[in-house]
């Protein structure tokens, strides 16, 4: 008993410890920018917010803040924070560490729906709405292929997914291929990099209604994604009906997938890398790996977002930072844990 409450408050310790750094990074990200403000000002600012006393504040300011940094934040926040405990479900639903959350094909499915939406002009909503609808359709499609004789097999959801995801990519190139080099090819290629420059409260506000509850429901399934590594047989013996629990995870996780590809493009290495830094510092009970997946995908987010509005005059795609900084950092953290087995 006494091995377990330290084992918690071990757990507990590191988490409240990375809840402090994303507070952190949060007031830094509120702060940097091309209009600098500093972090009291932040605090009066929401803070004035809330009793309704902007009007006695600089406006400039409050525009600011309240209008282009705090959705946009908060947006970042949760869709690292969604792609990330995606990422940490599909590792443990495949007993896989370099499985990413498009394994299923749902960011290809996605992409060809935006690229789709764009190429035919219409408006952002619908963009929104066919890249949602095709990225869910194509993890469908997965499920469909991959059941035989009313059973789904992991390596079946694995090959069926490439096969899917190779599918949707080949049709995103074909409208590349078709689009106009002048006008639509620029756009999808940058929806495909993805950004958070149209980041609003209407977004946000998408992404706490599909988002949050599903990273709920992982977070109450987390003790039962332990399980998981144990053989089929066993885990039926403690009352896990293991068919429906990766059912539920996938459902789950696709939808948190392409509801955030959805809302800022494809955004790459969250999912993948995030969970190999939650192993770092929690180890591999999902009890706490889960919660800390959520707070450490938000924080990098968060801050990948800051370095690619701030880097440069021209603000740089979310995909091309993600990789630059994650892929080397994921070879270290590979190299320290030796893939999970050291």
């Amino acid at each position: 008993m006494n091995t377990k409450k330290l084992f918690l408050q071990n757990i507990y310790t590191k988490l409240f410890i990375l809840i402090v750094f994303m507070v952190v990074a949060f007031f830094f990200a509120m702060c940097v920018g091309r209009y600098d403000i500093t972090p009291l000002d932040v605090v009066e600012i929401i803070s004035a917010n809330f009793k309704n006393a902007l009007e006695n504040l600089d406006k400039i300011r409050v525009n600011v803040v309240m209008q282009v940094r705090l959705p946009r934040i908060m947006l970042s926040m949760i869709i690292g924070a969604g792609l990330a405990c995606s990422g940490a479900s599909y590792q443990c639903l495949f007993g896989n560490p370099l499985v990413s959350p498009d394994i299923l094909g749902v960011s290809a499915g996605a992409g060809f729906g935006a690229s789709l939406g764009i190429l035919l002009s219409a408006s952002s909503a619908v963009v929104q709405i066919q890249a949602l609808f095709f990225g869910l359709l194509a993890v469908a499609i997965v499920l469909f292929i991959s059941k035989v004789q009313k059973k789904t097999e992991l390596y079946m959801l694995v090959l069926s997914g490439v096969i899917v995801g190779a599918l949707f990519e080949a049709l995103v190139s074909l409208i590349k291929y078709v689009a106009d080099p002048q006008d639509k090819l620029p756009a999808i290629t940058v929806w495909l990099m993805g950004s958070l420059a149209s980041a609003s409260y209407q977004k946000v506000i998408i992404a706490v209604v599909t988002i949050v509850p599903c990273m709920i429901i992982l977070f109450v399934l987390r003790w039962k994604m332990n399980l998981l590594s144990l053989s089929e047989e066993e885990a039926k013996s403690l009352g896990i009906r293991v068919d429906q629990l990766r059912l539920v995870i996938i459902i789950v996780s696709t939808l948190m997938t392409a509801v955030s590809v959805s809302l800022c493009g494809i955004i790459g290495w969250i999912g993948l890398v995030i969970p190999h830094i939650g192993r770092f510092f929690i180890g591999n009970d999902h009890r706490g790996l889960i919660p800390a997946c959520m707070i450490l995908g938000a924080t990098y987010l968060l801050l990948i977002d800051t370095v690619a509005r701030t880097l440069t005059a021209a603000e740089l795609p979310l995909s091309i930072l993600t990789a630059i900084i994650g892929a080397p950092f994921f070879a270290i953290i590979l190299r320290r844990t030796m893939g999970g087995k050291g």
